[in-house]
């Protein structure tokens, strides 16, 4: 089992700021090399390809957090989780029920919410796709700022508020602000509740 996440910068064309081009690549680089396991095409659209399932919302919450707070940019993401069966050099060439999961999920799920996912599990699609849409009503209002203490508190998890601060150039209080209206907390939840329900699904 593999997981492609297939994705396209919203309303890219509106931007004047094409800074959103760079940092979409910089924050596609930490999952591996392209054009073998992540591809940018037709301009903003690209996909990703990452071996272990269960990371796969906490990565398309690194890449929204990541673009809204660099290049204050939204991007709609579809998870497809499945076997790949075809495997070359270059991720949009390759094929299997992963890539057509995700391809499905895009094409039709996004048509009514910014991420979505499709699995081999129906009822688990059911599941996720639902929880997907309440925790948007929080991560679709992000602000720039909402975004970045989002990004640092997930990329390191073991960092007071007090060191994100001074990160931030911010106080402590400043900082649980912002958590709180990032959602962090119970999106995190919601971030672990992905990694069983999927784990549990592979190793049946």
């Amino acid at each position: 089992m593999i997981t492609i996440i297939t994705g396209d910068i919203i309303n890219s064309r509106k931007s004047s700021n094409q800074k959103w081009l760079s940092e979409l690549k910089l924050v596609l680089s930490f999952f591996g090399t392209s054009p073998k396991y992540w591809q940018v095409y037709r301009g903003d659209s690209f996909q990703l390809e990452i071996e272990n399932c269960e990371s796969a919302l906490n990565t398309v919450l690194r890449i929204k957090s990541h673009l809204k707070s660099t290049a204050n940019v939204d991007v709609r993401l579809s998870i497809g989780i499945g076997e790949k069966e075809f495997n070359v050099d270059r991720i949009t060439e390759s094929n299997g029920e992963a890539f057509v999961n995700s391809g499905f999920a895009f094409d039709n799920y996004l048509k009514k919410q910014n991420l979505a996912i499709k699995t081999p599990w129906k009822e688990i699609d059911e599941e996720l796709n639902i929880a997907f849409n309440l925790a948007l009503l929080t991560i679709d209002s992000w602000t720039k700022n909402s975004a970045e203490v989002f990004k640092i508190s997930l990329e390191k998890q073991d960092v007071t508020q007090k060191e994100i601060g001074a990160i931030l150039g911010i106080t402590q209080g400043r900082v649980s602000e912002r958590q709180k209206r990032a959602g962090l907390e119970p999106i995190m939840k919601l971030e672990k509740r992905f990694r069983k329900i999927i784990n549990k699904k592979i190793n049946e």
